[in-house]
């Protein structure tokens, strides 16, 4: 059973890193030791036995945090269980349907053998950091369209998986 779980993830302006937060969250609840850090923090993934990873989609890209994280500790994720998330659609098309990967993620899936993929709907909010983030915001796109109920029930799921050997 694997009970050391990371869950690393690549923001731009913190909504991706609640989400990574929340799959944490829910993991431990569901009795394994996980804890969620910023991709480009993490030396090495050598001592986690599960690896989840989310980046936020900008401009139809995974975070670059979130695409160095992948490259530089590919080895390592190609031996452990691995999933992967996206946050990012500012409308509800990812709580309505499933949205695949974007390219290098659907690479990176099948390259690592990932379990699963989700993407989940993506927060924008006034202050955000970026030229595009601000036209978005100007043009009233922003907003919340994460949804934890679907987040956690995710999350859950993994650890159920994990927790089954």
């Amino acid at each position: 059973m694997a009970k050391n779980v990371l869950v690393a993830y690549g923001t731009t302006n913190g909504s991706t890193a609640e989400i990574a937060e929340a799959v944490a969250g829910v993991l431990r609840e569901e009795g394994l030791a996980a804890e969620a850090r910023a991709a480009g923090s993490v030396a090495s993934a050598a001592s986690y036995d599960a690896v989840v990873v989310g980046g936020g989609l900008y401009a139809g890209r995974w975070h670059r945090d979130a695409r160095r994280f992948v490259r530089r500790h590919g080895k390592e994720l190609a031996g452990r269980p691995l999933w992967l998330f996206s946050s990012g659609p500012l409308d509800a098309s990812a709580a309505e349907r499933d949205i695949p990967p974007v390219p290098w993620v659907q690479k990176a899936v099948v390259r690592l053998d990932a379990r699963d993929h989700v993407t989940f709907g993506g927060c924008l909010r006034e202050g955000a950091k970026g030229w595009g983030a601000r036209m978005i915001l100007r043009g009233g796109k922003g907003g919340d369209f994460r949804d934890f109920g679907r987040i956690e029930a995710w999350a859950a799921g993994i650890g159920r998986e994990l927790k089954s050997g």
